[in-house]
């Protein structure tokens, strides 16, 4: 297919997981407003701006001793992170350029997918911070994700399964794999700096629909170790880290060589090193922190071979006689 418009269904794919990732982090951050405490209420908003690599409005997180204080802080970050336009990591802002990724692809998409996509933008479009927040900003997220879910299922029931869905599905999931990435390694970072309890590694299982998974693979007792082994080695879990490079992995293989062979082999290569460090190399690593620093670094590498092979390749000129 044309390299824009791969190009553009990769990146409508990428921004949607950006929201929806997002979405889940907040959704479960306002819930703790309610009855959690202060501490963790602070841990929370520290893994979210760690793992975006943003620095929060004011320069630095403090955790001041008030509720009243902390319901204000967290009222400023969640527009930060939610409505503010010059903020590029925002919902709005996520769901602004996947719409329009999918509005200048809108030959490679149905009607179907268009509507669930485009009446969620329009309905984001006439909110605000003041908006949500007064009646239940948890209810705000969990519809915004339904309506990325309902996209993604709308998606997967009617598209056919041809280039343009592999490089939704590789957008999806080289995103998925930086995110998750990035949000293990904000988990490990702000653990080293702050004391951390059971609720902090449970709420990391909350993100990824994964606690009663834990539950039923270990014990009622969470142990940091058995989370991080859950969430990145568990084939059968749909936001593992393995399955995420396992599907990026086969979506790379079904779409086959690029224009650019040279960087489509080298994707391959590093798709299948990034899949070995997960499958062969977890199980025996001491210091785990490195190696998610390392499938961090190759996840961004590959998607720039991904950009190379396939999107923004060099084109030779026809031979002169």
């Amino acid at each position: 297919m044309l390299s824009r418009s791969a190009q553009g269904l990769y990146w409508m794919s990428r921004y949607l997981e950006r929201a929806d990732h997002l979405c889940r982090l907040l959704r479960l951050q306002t819930e703790a407003l309610v009855d959690r405490p202060i501490r963790e209420i602070h841990f929370g908003w520290s893994r979210i701006y760690r793992s975006l690599d943003r620095q929060p409005p004011g320069g630095r997180l403090e955790m001041l001793h008030s509720d009243d204080y902390t319901l204000a802080d967290s009222y400023t970050l969640a527009d930060d992170l939610t409505f503010e336009r010059s903020n590029p990591s925002s919902m709005w802002s996520c769901f602004a350029l996947g719409r329009e990724n999918a509005r200048q692809m809108r030959q490679c998409i149905n009607a179907d997918m268009w509507s669930c996509l485009n009446l969620a933008y329009l309905r984001i479009q006439q909110l605000s911070i003041q908006r949500i927040w007064t009646p239940s900003p948890e209810s705000f997220y969990a519809e915004t994700g339904a309506e990325i879910d309902t996209f993604s299922g709308v998606s997967a029931a009617t598209m056919y399964r041809d280039e343009g869905w592999r490089f939704m599905q590789l957008g999806r999931f080289i995103e998925r794999t930086q995110l998750t990435t990035s949000l293990l390694l904000s988990q490990l970072a702000v653990q080293t700096h702050e004391e951390t309890s059971g609720a902090d590694w449970t709420s990391l299982l909350r993100i990824y629909h994964a606690f009663e998974t834990y539950n039923r693979s270990y014990s009622v007792e969470v142990q940091p170790d058995q989370v991080l082994d859950l969430l990145v080695t568990d084939p059968l879990l749909p936001d593992s880290l393995c399955r995420s490079i396992d599907r990026a992995v086969s979506d790379i293989a079904a779409i086959g060589p690029g224009p650019d062979g040279h960087s489509s082999d080298a994707a391959r290569r590093l798709a299948g090193r990034l899949s070995a460090l997960i499958h062969y190399d977890w199980p025996d690593c001491k210091d785990r922190g490195s190696l998610l620093r390392e499938v961090s670094k190759y996840s961004r590498e590959l998607h720039h071979l991904v950009t190379a092979a396939y999107f923004e390749y060099s084109i030779e000129d026809s031979p002169t006689r």
